[in-house]
């Protein structure tokens, strides 16, 4: 029995909580290859290579299910997501050359309470007290973050709250897809997308990569393939916002490795903002799953 086939045995809720998790892995420890290059190499470089070397990852898959993976049942969908995804990671990893990683994770949080918003905006979705309360606490816990007055505002929280509004489009997207797509085709045309952006933008910006920063970038590409391909998993195996709420493990985990590979500490209000936020979703997950509730039949 293969670990694909173990894991399937497990409830649900548990596979979707396991794949979340290993997303984070894959997220932070991309975060931390970043930071060693950034400096140096522009951001959509990093991007077309990573894109590069994780076509080159999935070679092999395309050509034992090339005529699955390579025909999108909604590709005008699946493009967009692509899209997002190329604004998202320059958003992600410009954030990464002026914050610490425990930061930007914790403000990272913030994405379900800008997906209420843009769900009242966009969709015309009622502002329900629970959907209010949520937005309140967010903003609360995103100040206890930043201290707007208290200390100087890094260029870095800009970045960050440019990744969350444009992510905030991506779960309703993904779920979507994931009623009509395989979770390897999602991942596969993701890299699609991403790689002619990255080249038109690479031309204003290229410099000669030394091989240390091909290999951290091969190390990236090979990374966020894998991530897409499991955080794709677990969307089917979980609704959106159970998704979202899960991503809560990731700010140990970006503790963690900020400190091994940088020695960061990061400081007693990023967690208590990371809490408040938290609750935030909390708040707004029940109210979700309350107003479900009623309509079921």
């Amino acid at each position: 029995m293969t670990a694909i086939q173990m894991i399937s045995r497990w409830p649900p809720t548990v596979q979707c909580a396991f794949w979340v998790i290993i997303s984070g892995v894959f997220m932070t420890l991309q975060l931390a290859a970043v930071r060693m290059i950034v400096d140096d190499v522009s951001v959509f470089e990093i991007i077309l290579f990573r894109g590069l070397f994780g076509a080159l990852v999935m070679a092999p898959m395309l050509i034992r299910k090339g005529s699955i993976l390579l025909r999108p049942n909604r590709p005008g969908l699946i493009w967009l997501c692509g899209t997002l995804a190329f604004i998202a990671n320059v958003f992600f990893y410009l954030s990464a050359k002026h914050l610490p990683i425990a930061d930007i994770t914790a403000i990272h949080f913030s994405r379900p309470i800008f997906a209420a918003v843009v769900a009242a905006i966009v969709l015309g979705e009622a502002l329900r007290g629970s959907r209010i309360l949520a937005i309140g606490l967010g903003i609360v816990g995103a100040t206890i973050i930043i201290r707007p007055g208290i200390i100087d505002v890094n260029i870095g929280v800009l970045y960050v709250l440019g990744l969350v509004a444009v992510q905030s489009f991506n779960p309703i997207n993904r779920k979507l897809l994931s009623r009509s797509e395989h979770p390897d085709t999602v991942a596969v045309w993701n890299i699609l997308t991403i790689l002619p952006c990255g080249l038109v933008f690479t031309l204003f910006f290229w410099t000669m990569p030394t091989p240390v920063q091909l290999f951290w970038m091969a190390l990236i590409g090979v990374m966020e393939l894998l991530n897409q391909r499991v955080i794709a998993r677990a969307y089917v195996q979980g609704d959106a916002m159970i998704v979202v709420g899960f991503h809560y493990t990731r700010l140990p985990i970006a503790v963690v490795v900020g400190f091994m590979f940088f020695g960061e500490s990061p400081d007693i209000w990023i967690w208590v903002g990371a809490l408040v936020i938290a609750a935030a979703a909390v708040i707004l997950a029940k109210g979700e799953n309350r107003v479900q509730g009623d309509k079921s039949p």
